[in-house]
């Protein structure tokens, strides 16, 4: 199907490019893109967080993130509320049922990988993947 001197990085795209319409099509009526998955899940799982917080997370400016928060603020997903000269990222409950649905998602998504290359080759594969993201960070 590839021609053996393809380099790696188009098939990490494939992958993430499946991974996002796989999810695009699980939490279709949740009214998210797929770029958003990622921050409400983070706020989920450390609610108050700081806008500060999430760009050092995600590696992305601070206009970037506040783009997006106010995306997800304007669907409902969250709440910014201002503490001193900054401002706390507060999860709704309907921010937190719909990144629980996406992180469930996510799961079975690991699970399709694990089913095509085995649990060891996945660890394997992930730790790869971080290893490569901590370096070029």
């Amino acid at each position: 199907m590839f021609d053996e001197d393809v380099p790696a990085v188009p098939f990490i795209s494939i992958i993430h490019r499946e991974h996002a319409k796989y999810l695009n099509k699980k939490v279709k009526d949740e009214n998210l893109s797929f770029g958003l998955y990622p921050l409400l899940i983070k706020i989920y799982q450390t609610d108050g967080i700081i806008q500060e917080q999430l760009a050092q997370i995600f590696h992305l400016n601070e206009s970037t993130i506040t783009r997006n928060l106010k995306k997800l603020e304007e669907k409902g997903f969250i709440k910014r509320i201002p503490d001193k000269r900054t401002k706390r990222i507060k999860i709704t409950d309907k921010g937190a049922k719909t990144a629980r649905k996406v992180m469930d998602y996510d799961e079975m998504w690991d699970e399709k990988i694990k089913e095509i290359i085995g649990d060891k080759e996945y660890d394997n594969f992930k730790n790869t993947l971080k290893k490569i993201s901590e370096e070029l960070i």
